[in-house]
């Protein structure tokens, strides 16, 4: 199974996308140890359509064409359901024991997901009941990613 972030906009040179890159290359590192084929980042510009709905909705569209069949999607949104890192870690732990392809973890744009796709999702994510610019959820998902892998793989990395 491989390990999808997905993003709506593209970081900047600097360091949130130093940092976001760090955790990924952590995270790709110890994927094989525990059953994965790989973590990867993929950026999808933001849509420039006029009405937020009708952004979100061209957002989703790229994002679908996006997952591999038979993958599942994780959304991230400020309504979702906060998780701890081991509760996180044993949700990837089953969709690789479930023998899915893929596993895509989605951060929308300014705007959100688009409602469509958040009824289709079978788990929604949030980073807590604030909101955080995009730059830092894309760093905090990389970064608890990372997190749950080496819980998976027993390193001591997170400390409980």
């Amino acid at each position: 199974m491989r390990l999808v972030l997905t993003a709506v906009g593209r970081l900047k040179a600097g360091p949130e996308r130093q940092l976001c890159a760090r955790y990924i290359e952590r995270a790709a590192a110890v994927a094989r140890t525990v059953g994965l084929a790989g973590v990867d980042l993929r950026e999808f510009d933001e849509s420039r359509a006029r009405r937020s709905e009708d952004r979100k909705a061209e957002e989703a569209k790229a994002l679908r064409a996006a997952v591999p069949a038979g993958a599942r999607v994780v959304l991230c949104d400020e309504r979702g359901r906060s998780l701890t890192s081991e509760a996180f870690a044993t949700e990837i732990g089953r969709s690789r024991d479930a023998g899915l392809p893929a596993l895509v973890l989605a951060i929308g744009g300014p705007d959100g997901h688009d409602r469509g796709l958040l009824a289709e999702a079978p788990l929604t994510l949030a980073f807590g009941a604030m909101t955080w610019p995009h730059q830092l959820v894309r760093i905090m998902a990389a970064e608890q990613i990372y997190r749950a892998l080496t819980i998976l793989a027993g390193h001591p990395y997170h400390r409980a």
